[in-house]
């Protein structure tokens, strides 16, 4: 076997490059980066009050109504910083609920989980609210999908064509150039 009669074979790194352009497409068309921001921001507003604190001899439990509040301040971050990827039309709702749930961890989760929560909690809160679908883009790649289909669609039919009257053709006879295989349809358009 030579390597002109061999089966192609599929790039290593072929599928990992399609999977990481499909996320790229993916994280590109919502607000991803606000809504990660949002979410990480939940996890030390949840942790530090349900957490025992040793300084020393000295050990620190927090088992108060304030631990039930940071559970629920952290839930609906995690919740509302998940939902603007699948959801991105709630980017303004979940960008305002986001910065205010931040604000009330400050009393209530221990000063926002020491500043850990809060600062990610507004910041990606105030990128979930600011984002906005790139329409340019969105109409570029729309129309580029469109066209390339179309041209699939015809090259397709064309070399079906082909096939068929490669195969009604008789043994000797030469095979017929590839625009004599159009439907009629079209050479009728065209003039």
């Amino acid at each position: 076997m030579t390597s002109a009669t061999a089966p192609a074979r599929p790039e290593p790194g072929n599928a990992f490059a399609k999977g990481r352009r499909a996320f790229r497409n993916w994280r590109r068309s919502r607000p991803f980066w606000g809504g990660l921001l949002v979410a990480l921001a939940s996890l030390p507003i949840m942790y530090f009050p349900y957490n025992d604190l040793s300084v020393g001899a000295l050990r620190i439990h927090m088992a108060t109504t304030a631990g039930a509040g940071a559970a629920v301040i952290g839930l609906l971050l995690l919740a509302l910083g998940v939902s603007v990827w699948f959801q991105p039309m709630i980017r303004i709702f979940a960008g305002i609920a986001a910065i205010v749930l931040a604000l009330v961890s400050l009393p209530v989760s221990n000063f926002g989980g020491f500043g850990l929560g809060l600062f990610p909690g507004l910041i990606g809160g105030a990128l979930v609210c600011s984002w906005a679908p790139n329409k340019e883009q969105s109409e570029e790649t729309a129309a580029a999908a469109d066209s390339d289909s179309e041209d699939e669609d015809e090259d397709e039919e064309v070399k079906l064509n082909q096939l068929m009257v490669d195969d009604a053709r008789p043994a000797g006879e030469p095979a017929a150039p590839a625009e004599s295989t159009r439907p009629a349809e079209e050479e009728t358009t065209s003039e």
